[in-house]
């Protein structure tokens, strides 16, 4: 390795400290239960898993949050929470994580909670419990939005679908007026509530069921830019698993190959690609080197069990053997 490209890594490192971030979307916590199989159920043909351990990690906007935090990043995060168990369980592994929790409570919904039963190191059952937030705390969150927009470098929305964005084309609006780029993790089918973001992010399943299919690399490079100038972004990325990942910018496109690794598990891999873009742009690097650290990331952590995060010293010892 050489000087040059040590001190370029001490430099980014120092810069990752002042980085800040606010993630702002839909927030649950993710459980485990971990046993052992050793027969079927006398009651229907299910295995009986003897729950041996129980985990619990912070999950959607959240992992956001606590891969940014994770980066060295000073994290903020906005969200909103039931009066609950499951919500107070959140509240605390957040701030083990050095997070500033911004969590609204809402006395009429549950925290969402994704349950996971794993047995022989597979994937059982996963049951989801969750409910919609009111349009009181999502009204007094907005308000918390304006204020926490002057603390930070970049804004990141984390849609899971679940409600928490009901103002998002508000806070898009917002942020690009105070000049923090935007960056957006998007669900369903009606991308119109996304525009004029600086970034999305979507998989290839979420923009195949915006745009349609596509049989060749022409067609969709057409598609996707023809969607990006539609919906007036600054960026169109898409993650596109063993195939990488593509930026899609005016004039251009950045193809990153994926890296060559062990895939494990690939729930919140969409979560660390669009933290470690957030972290990094709010550290100064530009877009297309912030995309090809994320693609690096998105390597390491899908090597990883669930809802999981990646350290400074494991991503930049990659930078530094390239």
């Amino acid at each position: 390795m050489t000087a040059n490209k040590t001190d370029t890594t001490y430099s980014l490192l120092r810069r990752l400290r002042r980085a800040r971030v606010l993630v702002v979307g839909d927030v649950m916590l993710d459980r485990y239960w971990f046993g052992e199989v050793n027969r079927i159920s006398p009651e229907a043909p299910v295995p009986v898993v003897k729950v041996d351990r129980v985990e619990e990690r912070p999950g959607g906007a959240a992992n956001v949050a606590r891969n940014a935090s994770a980066l060295s990043a000073k994290t903020a995060l906005l969200s909103v929470v039931g009066r609950d168990e499951a919500g107070r369980s959140l509240r605390q592994l957040l701030k083990q994580e050095g997070i500033a929790a911004n969590l609204h409570d809402d006395v009429t919904v549950s925290t969402t909670v994704k349950l996971r039963v794993i047995g022989r190191q597979q994937q059982l059952l996963r049951a989801d419990f969750e409910t919609v937030p009111g349009h009181e705390v999502l009204a007094s969150k907005l308000r918390d939005y304006q204020r926490l927009l002057k603390t930070c470098d970049v804004v990141i929305l984390s849609d899971y679908g679940k409600g928490g964005l009901a103002h998002i084309a508000r806070m898009i609006a917002l942020a690009r007026r105070a000049g923090k780029p935007v960056l957006i993790d998007p669900k369903g089918e009606d991308y119109s509530r996304y525009r004029g973001a600086t970034l999305i992010t979507p998989n290839r399943a979420e923009l195949r069921a915006v745009v349609g299919d596509w049989h060749s690399e022409t067609v969709l490079n057409s598609k996707a830019q023809a969607l990006r100038r539609r919906l007036g972004l600054g960026g169109l990325l898409v993650t596109r698993s063993e195939e990488g990942m593509t930026l899609y910018r005016t004039g251009s496109r950045l193809h990153v190959p994926a890296q060559a690794r062990e895939v494990y598990d690939v729930s919140g891999a969409g979560d660390t690609v669009i933290a470690v873009i957030g972290v990094m742009l709010a550290a100064g690097e530009d877009m297309g080197q912030a995309v090809r650290i994320a693609n690096r990331a998105a390597g390491i952590v899908v090597g990883k069990f669930g809802t999981a995060v990646v350290h400074p010293d494991e991503l930049f010892l990659q930078v530094q053997e390239d």
